[in-house]
């Protein structure tokens, strides 16, 4: 199954827009981007392995691994230039890709990180964790973080389907380290919302200190879930950062 879902393919836009989403999100989450970006930019949304369409695959815990995965898949896919955007969870993912893509002679040209801690300030209370509780404490905890997830689970059937990704992906995060190696060349800009009781101004500034690239910071009014109501502004954002026009 492939990694990545293109609401509309464009051969020949100029760039592509790998989008990474948050954890128990699904490609779903960046369906609209691709009117939003115009015809310039072709957008692809990673489907990561364990739910909608790939409900049956294997789980994958590790950003590690996970990166891995992701960065193999888009060898194909790099024929020109490529950013990459991830929001919280995905923000982490990206930046690991981000950093293989590197390695490896492919280097984004941009890394768009949202509402999402550095991988260097990862430090997270054992009372904290959520990954381990029961399932009412796990959907606790999304619901605390807000979107549209917390919704579905109030459906008892869909629960089913949904708490063990959104299980996985808390574990992730939780027990994500950041690994020692070089930093980044990669510019990297940071959004976060004005209101969000997780990531403040100060955590999302701290990305500066992982590349060398360049570094800028956007605040925009909103909570942990600022981009879904600001989409266009996200959106518009992006754009004029990568200097494309819709």
């Amino acid at each position: 199954m492939t990694w990545f879902r293109c609401a509309e393919a464009r051969p020949w836009a100029s760039l592509r827009l790998f989008c990474f989403p948050h954890a128990g999100g699904s490609a779903v989450a960046y369906r609209a981007w691709a009117k939003e970006t115009g015809a310039a930019v072709e957008v692809h949304a990673v489907q990561y392995p364990g739910r909608a369409d790939r409900l049956a695959e294997p789980l994958v815990d590790d950003a590690h691994r996970l990166a891995r995965l992701i960065a193999g898949s888009m060898a194909p896919l790099m024929d020109r230039p490529a950013a990459l955007f991830g929001h919280s969870m995905g923000a982490l993912v990206a930046y690991e890709t981000a950093r293989l893509l590197e390695e490896r002679g492919v280097a984004p040209v941009h890394l768009f990180v949202s509402a999402a801690r550095p991988p260097h300030r990862r430090g997270r209370r054992e009372e904290d964790r959520v990954a381990d509780r029961d399932d009412d404490g796990v959907i606790a905890a999304l619901t605390a973080l807000g979107g549209t997830d917390a919704v579905v689970l109030a459906d008892p059937e869909m629960r089913d389907l949904v708490l063990p990704y959104v299980r996985n992906d808390f574990r992730l995060v939780e027990e994500y380290e950041r690994r020692p190696g070089p930093g980044l060349s990669t510019p990297i800009t940071a959004l976060v919302g004005d209101s969000d009781p997780h990531v403040g101004e100060e955590d999302a500034r701290g990305w500066a200190e992982v590349t060398d690239g360049g570094f800028a910071l956007r605040v925009l009014e909103g909570d942990h879930f600022y981009l879904v109501p600001r989409m266009p502004d996200v959106v518009g954002e992006i754009l004029c950062t990568l200097h494309v026009q819709r």
